[in-house]
């Protein structure tokens, strides 16, 4: 299993928390992550998601659906960079959004890398791998 551990503080931080409003995805990615021997904790909205983050110091990664009800991912990746809470946590965006210029739209909005939709395994793993 791969770790993340906060210098300052030592803390392990060794889950990956899901982000989308669709459960059937968050069903597939939590199964897929928990198979690779990641710990996973999810939730179905980005207000949620904020939550989660500032109550759990176990956090190492982020995957964040972009287009959610209510907050979508880019109004939360912005919360979460004002934040000087969590300046480093590494946030991958996960969209159906693969037109020409979205990548560049999701790290310009503060993601540290991009996954489309419908995901293929062997490079979200990638792209897991290269944040944790």
């Amino acid at each position: 299993m791969n770790l993340k551990f906060d210098v300052l503080s030592m803390e392990i931080k060794n889950l990956i928390l899901i982000v989308d409003d669709d459960a059937r995805n968050i069903f597939a990615l939590e199964l897929t992550l928990k198979a690779k021997g990641y710990k996973v904790v999810t939730c179905q909205g980005a207000r949620e998601a904020l939550e989660l983050l500032r109550c759990n110091k176990q956090i190492g990664l982020v995957l964040m659906d972009m287009m959610m009800p209510d907050m979508d991912g880019y109004e939360a990746l912005n919360v979460i960079r004002q934040d000087d809470k969590y300046p480093d946590i590494p946030i991958i965006a996960v969209t159906a959004q693969a037109m020409s210029g979205d990548r560049e739209k999701c790290i310009d909005s503060g993601a540290n890398d991009y996954v489309s939709k419908p995901i293929q395994v062997d490079i979200l793993m990638d792209v897991i791998k290269k944040w944790v």
